[in-house]
């Protein structure tokens, strides 16, 4: 056979290889034997380019297997002689002593001391860099132009062949995309529950993109639902739900992620934001028999109040009902923030403001109320009771106590403290009328605390309980 009959069938089986696979590892070692024998050359190297990495990995050679090596041959673009083909985007060829040109880089393992000649050319697919692939000879060997120009188009068609490789990867990974997201839409439709839909998110976000391990961080910074081990590398993905961060998606892994797994996930999480707060609103609903329940106990309160108040003896009915109103705002107070909380837990401080404000402004607007109040939670059904202990303790300064008032909420050694002082003139109380009664009651039996009442210049109630 002669040389154009070789180079004729080399490019015949070269297209045919490329039309056939997408298995790049097979059709790297059939360009390498074929070109090698076509050439009539002692080995041929194909390099393919790692963008990430910015380097040239060996991943195919004719006479040498690229498995069994234990480093694999890389290179940066411009690093030796078939680096410096893949950065000027031009064939290289050195017809002798190939070793001793500048330019030459030195792999143990490849024994390339031995070979003369080289010729080194790019893989290129419209100018962009794909790899690279050099044919090698033992004796001095002066390639012609139609050697060079074969080699030029062999390296052609093996761009084609890794532009379809690619495009069939991405388009495997966009099925895969997309599969995911569906797992992860049909269980925040399907699922009631909120454990559920969260946990099948998570780990589907691990299949998808390998991970070592994820996990859903809320908004309290509380970690749900975490699934595997941290890895090397990882990713934080808010969840945003109208515009508002509620948590975040956290994907580890051992290797870092790309830009498409990247975009993957900030759909992921888009979705877990969205399965967020499904299950809360489902939870909302759930406990909505809740809330009528203790609407139901709290008006069973005031009514109880009412009667207490009616049976009080010497009672002044405008008194009486002006009494009652600022308990039930006290009450009403306690639901409002409840409502804009949306949670189980009160913050008292923030109750404890909107009380002292409604009743500076109906009972002792010329007076001086100083507020001092720390951050303390309690449940919404005791935050009620210590709702109407505050009322009836300020309500009880305004009236009868100094044009000074001063109210402190503060934790203490895992009790919360409520003091509410005054610099009037202090008598002993002369057993409980209505509202000291009331308080009592309130605080030992729903807040499971205590009361103390002291001469402090003035008169000074403190109430102690477990927060």
């Amino acid at each position: 056979m002669n040389q154009s009959e070789r180079h004729l069938r080399l490019v015949t089986q070269t297209i045919a290889a490329v039309n056939s696979t997408l298995d790049l590892g097979e059709l790297f070692d059939l360009v390498a034997a074929r070109v090698a024998e076509a050439l009539e050359a002692d080995a041929c190297f194909v390099y393919l380019y790692d963008e990430a990495a910015d380097e040239l990995v060996l991943r195919a050679s004719c006479g040498t297997r690229v498995d069994e090596m234990t480093r694999v041959p890389k290179m940066r673009p411009g690093e030796g002689i078939t680096g410096a083909a893949a950065a000027e985007r031009v064939p290289v060829m050195i017809p002798r002593e190939a070793h001793l040109d500048p330019r030459f880089k030195s792999f143990p393992n490849l024994r390339e001391e031995q070979y003369q000649s080289i010729l080194a050319v790019p893989i290129l697919a419209k100018e962009r860099l794909e790899g690279a692939l050099n044919v090698r000879t033992e004796r001095p060997r002066e390639f012609d132009e139609a050697e060079i120009d074969l080699l030029m188009a062999i390296a052609g068609q093996v761009a084609q062949a890794i532009e379809n490789a690619k495009l069939y990867e991405h388009a495997q990974q966009r099925v895969a995309e997309l599969e995911a997201l569906a797992k992860i839409s049909e269980a925040v439709s399907e699922s009631l529950y909120l454990e559920e839909s969260l946990s099948a998110i998570v780990q589907t976000t691990m299949a998808a993109v390998a991970a070592t391990g994820a996990a859903l961080v809320l908004e309290d910074g509380k970690i749900a639902w975490p699934e595997g081990r941290p890895g090397a590398h990882a990713i934080r993905l808010p969840l945003r739900w109208k515009g508002r961060e509620i948590g975040e998606l956290v994907c580890d892994r051992d290797t870092p992620f790309t830009a498409d797994e990247a975009k993957l996930l900030g759909s992921i999480a888009n979705h877990a934001a969205v399965a967020l707060e499904h299950g809360r609103a489902v939870m909302r609903g759930v406990i909505a028999q809740e809330i009528h329940h203790r609407v139901k106990n709290n008006l069973q309160t005031v009514a109880s109040l009412l009667r207490l108040q009616a049976r009080a003896p010497g009672t002044d009915a405008r008194k009486a009902l002006e009494d009652s109103v600022t308990r039930i705002l006290a009450i009403a107070a306690v639901h409002e923030v409840l409502t804009e909380q949306r949670d189980d837990d009160v913050d008292l401080g923030e109750l404890v403001e909107r009380l002292r404000a409604m009743l500076v402004q109906g009972l002792g607007a010329e007076k001086h109320v100083e507020s001092q109040v720390e951050p303390v939670s309690l449940q919404g059904g005791r935050a009620t009771a210590l709702a109407l202990v505050f009322a009836e303790l300020l309500q009880n300064a305004l009236e009868h106590g100094g044009d000074e008032i001063r109210v402190r909420l503060a934790r203490r050694n895992g009790s919360a403290l409520l003091s509410v002082s005054d610099n009037g003139e202090w008598t002993q109380p002369n057993g409980d009328g209505t509202g000291l009664s009331i308080v009592r009651a309130l605080v030992r039996d729903e807040l499971g605390g205590t009361l103390r009442l002291e001469d402090h210049g003035g008169l000074r109630a403190e109430v102690t309980f477990p927060a």
